[in-house]
């Protein structure tokens, strides 16, 4: 590597991530913007996670940033607008997540409906020795509606046929090498579903499209699985679908104000809920923050990124 550039990081990493930061670059952990200003002149790339971004105050503070790279697929937390108009470098980790977080949708979806989280706590509470818990919900024939087909949602799809369930999906184009039907309009395909999963991009595009019409179209039998962003669900229609029974359960791994999320789901018995952990584990991890780096690298020795969006 040609140059021990100044990084600026914006999340925390894992150890060995970490480690491999700090022994390739001069790394900086961004605290304040008070006290990034005395060495921000210095800074010429940033390593962040897709939750957290790069705020565009924080990018302005930045006069010789160079590149932007992400732990993550997510870019809706980066103005690309910006970053394009000062030539700043885009990369994600496109590719890495796609199984692990495709494993959590279903595992989402068997645990919302067949109870899972709740019968484990029905045993854990001893109540089994005096009464008998709920019935659960079986998972073929279900009609699955996806939101969003691209890798993830396609990822989605291969493992849900397995389980022997309809599938038809939601996306901005039609996906030519899919066989699976296509659904030109959200509210027809959530009202054709048993359950519907978000995998759909965050950014102001996807903003509050799960809204009260929506959820209402889905209806009283009807089972949410979010594990794309927490923007794309209209937080207080949903709350009030799950609270008056107008669906009849969610699985979550995502939430708007993430990780002060709202209290009122705490109290729902009819949600599966996860601290965005759909990538979570530490294979992905690995690979995900190794690819981080391999962008940065790539960049500073000036060769073509691995995985770019700028």
């Amino acid at each position: 590597m040609s140059t021990n550039a100044d990084l600026l990081l914006i999340d925390s990493f894992p150890a060995p991530i970490d480690t491999r930061l700090k022994t390739l670059f001069t790394t900086h952990q961004f605290t304040t913007p008070q006290e990034l200003s005395t060495i921000a002149p210095r800074i010429r790339g940033v390593a962040t996670g897709g939750g957290s971004g790069l705020p565009l105050a924080i990018m302005d503070l930045l006069p010789n940033l160079e590149i932007i790279s992400v732990n993550g697929v997510g870019t809706d937390q980066i103005d690309l607008a910006a970053a394009q108009a000062r030539n700043i470098r885009v990369a994600t980790t496109l590719g890495t997540l796609t199984d692990d977080v495709a494993d959590m949708a279903l595992s989402l979806m068997l645990s919302t409906l067949r109870n899972t989280v709740h019968n484990d706590d029905f045993v854990r509470s001893g109540q089994w020795s005096t009464q008998q818990p709920p019935l659960a919900r079986t998972v073929r024939g279900r009609k699955v509606g996806i939101v969003g087909f691209g890798n993830i949602g396609q990822a989605i799809a291969h493992r849900a046929t397995a389980f022997g369930v309809e599938l038809a999906y939601f996306n901005s184009r039609p996906r030519p090498e899919s066989t699976l039907r296509f659904e030109p309009n959200l509210l027809d395909l959530a009202q054709w579903a048993d359950v519907l999963i978000l995998a759909v991009s965050g950014g102001p595009r996807s903003a509050n499209m799960i809204n009260a019409d929506v959820l209402k179209a889905l209806g009283s039998n009807g089972i949410l699985i979010n594990i794309a962003r927490g923007t794309v669900v209209d937080e207080a229609a949903l709350l009030d679908a799950l609270q008056k029974n107008i669906i009849a359960g969610a699985g979550l791994d995502v939430f708007q104000n993430e990780p002060t999320i709202n209290p009122a789901f705490l109290s729902l018995r009819n949600t599966v809920l996860q601290a965005h952990q759909a990538s979570a584990t530490v294979e992905t991890r690995t690979a995900m923050g190794n690819l981080m780096i391999d962008n940065l690298v790539a960049h500073f020795d000036g060769k073509p990124l691995l995985t770019p969006i700028l």
